[in-house]
């Protein structure tokens, strides 16, 4: 587990590199506001969180699932990160910035995910 990282994940490259190719510039990981959001666009008001979908437990993705081993440890630990994101995204709004959660599962088409940035960056 000392491996994992938190920030600068192969999923969040992926976000990274579509959205500066496509002309946007953003702050990371701003401390100032909850949860550090993974890309800030201050001007439009607007943040991107890029979720792995095991780690945050993405509903009706095959790899949000719970390890067969040590059960007691990994069920409060997702549930934990899972209400963290709850409290973070709630906190957000209240501060009125809109938010764009982007799934690991859901990078593999990235023709498909230009186009959804595209949307949620230009409205």
């Amino acid at each position: 587990m000392s491996r994992i990282r938190s920030r600068d994940t192969s999923p969040e490259m992926i976000v990274r590199r579509l959205v500066h190719a496509m002309g946007y510039r953003y702050r990371l990981h701003v401390a100032k506001l909850p949860g550090k959001p993974d890309l800030v666009f201050t001007r439009l008001q607007k943040i991107i969180e890029v979720r792995g979908c095991f780690w945050h437990q993405h509903p009706g993705c095959i790899d949000s699932h719970i390890p067969k081993t040590r059960t007691e440890y990994w069920r409060p630990k997702l549930a934990g990160n899972q209400r963290r994101d709850t409290e973070n995204q709630t906190k957000l709004k209240a501060r009125g910035w809109k938010m764009l959660t982007l799934w690991e599962c859901q990078l593999a088409d990235q023709l498909k995910v230009q186009k959804r940035l595209q949307r949620f960056l230009g409205a």
